[in-house]
């Protein structure tokens, strides 16, 4: 993805495959031109773009063969001192930092004695009317004093780097299946979770279910654990609390050595408000890295909002892509709240109701400029990378590469279809349950752009929510999950829960993504330790023992999924996309549709079985692929394994052919097409 001559092709491709975005096309061609103006502004028409974001090679501290080079932007600061250890935490002139050229830089050589690795230290700022003491923009090592809570930066320069075991992976080129997860909470003991823990105990779960992408949350070092990693104060260290660096990248290294890919969080699209810790108020003002003004400051979350339009700050978080990309070797990025970058009113309590809520006086094109350079920096850097997005508004173009008007990540999420699902489940009785609707939320996504379907995310099972399993089972799954326990209840949450996961899954544009422990149903909900709950883990964990107990139900559901995982994966049916209905009934509650040849049938009514239900369908011979009520997920067992269907000639629908189905109660099935040798 290079600089383009002329954007109006661009925005002739995008309006081909939307009409609707016609009357926008003076706001799209002006947003592709932004874009290149927006690079050919940071480049100065003389640098490489890659090259450019190699910011974390030039600032911070770096051990050189002559001694230690520190570099800091920080244009308003009078004076900058490296304090720590080594100076006894004053202000010791042979630390102080030398102001170079008039861009705000700042620079400090030592002699390779100066500095221990494992050194604490900071930087003391001192500014027109003030001082206060900084952890370093660029600082790759975060630690906080387990009994001070202080966080200071650390140097941190190992006699013997780290080794990569599988230094050329290339992330396999498929439809994802990502496995959510928090590394912190993926313990089961109360307390932090540590990389090495991780890669030890759930990495070979994750392996085994038949995921092929994991996505770390929280990897950005956050002062608040609670925050789950999205108040983010220094962007490019690791955190601490779950481990050195080399913990992260063995852990890396293990997911690549199984042919797992790895992808993070990103959090640009907001700062952590803290001083200290954070970049907020760096060098003494205020608008530094980020607005000034009310505009500066994102109420909803208590954090500072970026200034996308500062070249510096474009500069700082390119720079913070592609550190990720070379010091860790991630294969991608998840950009967190794209929402809230793309508009100046972050998407508070807005409901994008229409085209004109993309292209008003809303929209923030500076963000949207630095998202599509960011975009092509990643995918030039890593072509096998995948970059997401995590946007509610419906943005046209956001998975759309920038030649084609779009802004270049290669996902959006289908987030509409978590929240239709909990909707559903909360407020409709199950024999209401509209199908029709229901199909419109499974497959209402822009065809264009490739999307990722989940049911629940980390978002669900926050408290205050219930994740699915436990909305519909409620207390139940603490007395009643045992293999012997026939409890209604129970065995209405499963059968739900089984259906509703296939559905998601078989309708979804192009991947697909699960939090940790909800495949098998996970009970309660996530609550980091805080003051509300005398700072407690017990919800801060996830606990794997139920799933191993051999004597539990919850090992039915893991099952399912993965017999799910392995079905939609070996068909390849993500990468297909002629996904077509054949019917819907809402008085019996039957959905159906083919997918790759493939039919799936789901009878959702509470009470009521079929016995030669009549589907339209394509011609042909179908064996019974996969099947919910299975005895082996926790089903009835009503249904023949193997269990082969013929195609019936029928003039009656627009297919020429039918199916008759026995489609038992709360059911769902996968018919594969069985071809002729």
């Amino acid at each position: 993805m290079n600089a383009i001559d002329d954007s109006r092709p661009c925005v002739d491709r995008l309006i081909r495959a939307d009409s609707f975005l016609e009357p926008y096309r003076d706001a799209l061609v002006r947003r592709i031109d932004h874009i290149q103006a927006m690079r050919a502004r940071i480049t100065e028409g003389r640098v490489d773009l890659l090259d450019l974001a190699a910011g974390h090679e030039y600032f911070g501290l770096h051990r050189t063969a002559g001694g230690w080079t520190f570099r800091e932007w920080a244009p308003n600061a009078t004076a900058i001192y490296l304090v720590g250890d080594f100076s006894g935490w004053r202000e010791d002139p042979a630390y102080a930092l030398t102001r170079i050229g008039d861009e705000g830089q700042w620079a400090l050589h030592l002699s390779p004695r100066a500095l221990t690795h494992g050194d604490l230290f900071r930087l003391r700022v001192h500014w027109p009317g003030g001082a206060g003491d900084r952890i370093p923009a660029y600082a790759r090592r975060v630690v906080q004093d387990p009994q001070t809570l202080i966080f200071n930066a650390q140097v941190w320069a190992p006699a013997t780097p780290y080794r990569w075991r599988a230094p050329a992976f290339v992330r396999p080129n498929r439809p994802p299946l990502i496995y959510e997860v928090h590394v912190g909470m993926a313990q089961e003991t109360e307390g932090v979770g540590t990389w090495r823990q991780f890669s030890d105990t759930v990495l070979p779960r994750i392996v085994k279910a038949g995921y092929n992408t994991i996505q770390l949350m929280a990897v950005q070092e956050h002062p608040y654990y609670g925050s789950f990693g999205y108040h983010v104060s220094s962007f490019f260290a690791p955190s601490s609390r779950f481990g050195p660096p080399e913990d992260l990248m063995a852990l890396i290294d293990a997911a690549h050595g199984h042919g797992l890919a790895v992808i993070m969080d990103l959090v640009h699209s907001h700062a952590v408000s803290n001083t200290v810790e954070g970049l907020g108020q760096f060098d003494g003002t205020e608008y530094q890295y980020f607005h000034a003004g009310p505009r500066g400051h994102h109420h909803a979350w208590d954090s500072r909002c970026f200034d996308y339009a500062k070249p510096a700050v474009v500069h700082f978080l390119l720079s913070n892509c592609r550190y990720w990309l070379d010091a860790f070797r991630v294969d991608g990025f998840r950009f967190d709240g794209i929402t809230s970058m793309l508009y100046t009113h972050h998407g508070l309590e807005r409901a994008f109701t229409g085209y004109d809520d993309y292209f008003n006086a809303s929209v923030d094109e500076d963000a949207l400029a630095y998202l599509a350079l960011a975009n092509e920096l990643i995918h030039r850097l890593r072509p096998d990378a995948i970059t997401i997005a995590e946007d509610i508004s419906g943005m046209p173009g956001l998975a759309l590469p920038v030649d084609a008007g779009g802004v270049g990540f290669d996902y959006r999420f289908a987030m509409g279809v978590p929240d239709y699902w909990i909707r559903l489940t909360k407020d409709t009785p199950d024999e209401q349950w509209p199908m029709g609707h229901l199909w419109h939320e499974l497959t209402n996504r822009r065809h264009e752009e490739k999307t990722i379907s989940y049911t629940e995310s980390h978002d669900q099972a926050l408290v205050g929510d219930q994740t699915l399993m436990f909305r519909m089972a409620g207390g139940a799954m603490y007395q009643h999950m045992t293999l012997d326990d026939p409890d209604i209840g129970v065995a209405r949450a499963m059968a739900l829960h089984k259906m509703i996961r296939l559905a998601t899954l078989a309708t979804a544009g192009s991947g697909y993504l699960n939090f940790m422990g909800n495949e098998f149903g996970h009970p309660e909900w996530i609550d980091f330790p805080r003051e509300g709950n005398g700072w407690s883990y017990r919800y801060a964990r996830r606990q794997w023992s139920l799933v191993d107990d051999p004597g539990l139900k919850y090992q039915l559901l893991a099952r399912f999924d993965g017999a799910m995982l392995r079905l939609i994966e070996a068909a390849d049916l993500l990468s297909t996309s002629d996904l077509m209905p054949l019917w819907e009934h809402d008085g019996d509650e039957v959905l159906a549709f083919v997918r790759g040849g493939y039919v799936f049938a789901f009878n959702f009514h509470a009470e009521r079985s079929f016995t030669d239900y009549a589907i339209p369908s394509p011609s042909g011979s179908f064996r019974l692929a996969l099947n919910t009520d299975d005895h082996r997920f926790g089903g009835h067992g009503r249904l023949l394994p193997d269990q082969v269907y013929h195609a019936l000639k029928d003039p009656n629908n627009s297919w020429g052919t039918r199916l008759s189905l026995y489609l038992p109660t709360r059911t769902g099935i996968v018919l594969a097409p069985i071809f002729s040798k």
